[in-house]
């Protein structure tokens, strides 16, 4: 099939969160069953034309938006056979920011700018000659480009048969913008209804695109039954569920060419299922790199993570202190976000000296090396809609610890003490006390079923969640669109 993919973040190139992680490894992993794949993201000013080595092709480009044609040039990159297209426009996207500026305050024109990058991808591929069999956007910012495909190019020789798949990757995040842009965007103004566009007034593009894809989709299934409801929803459970069968979950996967411990160059030593000595070795590094008292015997809880409301790490620093005060145990923990947190969190080490260490901001360096030299992960999520840490977390042998809610209760098989089976330690109550007392669980694992712990460890090594189970998935999903298309 000829896939094209819209969306605003594609690793290597630009990455927030784990939207970027997805459309580099899907569309890599597509290419790689021998699909062609084409992504078209903006050419954000953080992006380095010179080490990806991005090419501009064409130029100028005409878009037309609701009430007025606009131009911007568009730039090639390859890479694992997949050709990344940058779409240059000084107006929309040369800023600092992706989606909001230094202060964390969004942009107030993101509906136009991305609404502008939905236009503009299709008018590339009309350029390019593109016939795309299957457009493919990913969450609020591109799920425009399923309405576009049917009011603009319905009846378009080169994509008027093109399917459209939307992927939802965070139903919390929906493009909620005044509705002074809709004439902009050019959606025509039946369309700015309540089972469309229109949100209270507003503008909701995530609710929009839910109407017009042919297809759609959540990161893991569980995560698609929960945004059914009202609160996983947060208010698109009705639209998502008058999709019906359009509407499944597909767990996204993980690039094991970055995160697999016996290939993985930024770890102290590396070690794989066969032999784990050097896990040894990168736990020891990783005391020293800290200032942890450098101790095999003792149990290291490792967290990796923004702090936001939605990774539940409020709910860690509520019991941290208790853990630490009751439990042989050391915690380290590296994220950023709200200044609470990071103060909380950055004093830690001096109030818990040799025991719990802290890293506020984020190094990728300082990822892998919890992950291989940790023995627990902790993912204490009020929601997840897949999840990566976990699946490195298993494959690095680091049992998580981890809420039972969307992706993490997906992929994570809860431990049975009786026999020794799982991969994790999983808890529902979304409380301070459940994180205390399930840390307390792998913690008693570690001292009194050490053979269990070794088992678990193995189990969490053998699983596959590579990109190429998902990218099957993705195949079979794209086809029922085309079908349901024609």
């Amino acid at each position: 099939m000829k896939i094209a993919m819209v969306a605003s973040e594609c690793v290597p190139y630009v990455k927030v969160g784990g939207l970027g992680d997805a459309v580099g490894g899907l569309s890599k992993a597509l290419r790689a069953l021998g699909h062609e794949v084409l992504v078209v993201v903006p050419k954000y000013s953080a992006i380095d034309a010179a080490r990806w080595g991005l090419h501009r092709k064409v130029a100028p480009l005409g878009v037309w938006m609701g009430d007025r044609e606009e131009w911007c040039a568009a730039h090639e990159a390859v890479r694992d056979g997949v050709s990344c297209w940058f779409v240059e426009s000084e107006k929309h996207f040369a800023r600092p920011g992706v989606y909001h500026d230094r202060e964390f305050r969004d942009f107030g024109d993101n509906a136009r700018r991305f609404g502008f990058l939905c236009r503009a991808a299709l008018q590339l591929l009309r350029a390019r000659g593109f016939a795309a069999d299957v457009v493919h956007a990913h969450d609020w910012p591109t799920a425009a480009a399923a309405a576009y495909l049917k009011v603009w190019h319905w009846d378009d020789a080169l994509l008027g048969r093109a399917a459209s798949v939307l992927t939802i990757h965070n139903a919390a995040h929906q493009g909620v913008y005044g509705a002074e842009a809709y004439g902009y965007l050019g959606l025509q103004a039946g369309n700015f209804t309540p089972a469309r566009f229109e949100d209270r007034g507003r503008i909701n593009l995530l609710k929009g695109g839910i109407a017009f894809a042919d297809a759609l989709n959540a990161v893991s299934p569980t995560y698609a039954r929960e945004t059914l409801g009202p609160i996983g929803g947060n208010g698109l459970g009705p639209y998502l569920a008058a999709r019906g069968d359009r509407y499944t979950g597909i767990l996204n996967g993980v690039d094991y060419d970055e995160w697999d411990p016996s290939v993985d160059q930024r770890i102290p030593a590396r070690y794989s299922r066969d032999d784990l000595s050097g896990k040894a070795e990168c736990k020891r590094e990783l005391q020293r790199r800290m200032g942890l008292d450098v101790d095999p015997t003792i149990p290291l809880v490792a967290s990796v993570c923004r702090f936001v409301d939605q990774k539940g790490m409020d709910l860690v620093a509520q019991a941290i202190d208790g853990i630490l005060d009751a439990m042989r145990v050391q915690f380290v923990v590296l994220g950023s976000g709200e200044k609470a947190l990071e103060s909380f969190f950055g004093a830690l080490p001096a109030r818990w000296p040799g025991r719990a260490a802290s890293w506020i901001g984020y190094d990728e360096d300082l990822a892998h090396w919890l992950e291989a030299g940790a023995d627990f992960f902790l993912m204490p999520s009020r929601f997840e809609p897949c999840g990566l840490n976990q699946i490195y977390s298993l494959r690095y042998g680091t049992p998580p610890i981890a809420r039972a809610t969307g992706g993490l209760n997906d992929t994570v098989e809860q431990y049975d003490e009786a026999t020794g089976t799982g991969t994790g330690f999983k808890f529902d109550a979304l409380t301070a006390r459940a994180v205390h007392d399930t840390v307390g669980w792998a913690v008693s694992t570690f001292f009194d079923r050490p053979k269990h712990l070794s088992r678990m460890r193995l189990e969490g090594m053998s699983r596959d969640f590579s990109w190429t189970r998902t990218a099957r998935e993705y195949e079979a999903l794209y086809l029922r669109a085309r079908a349901r298309r024609a």
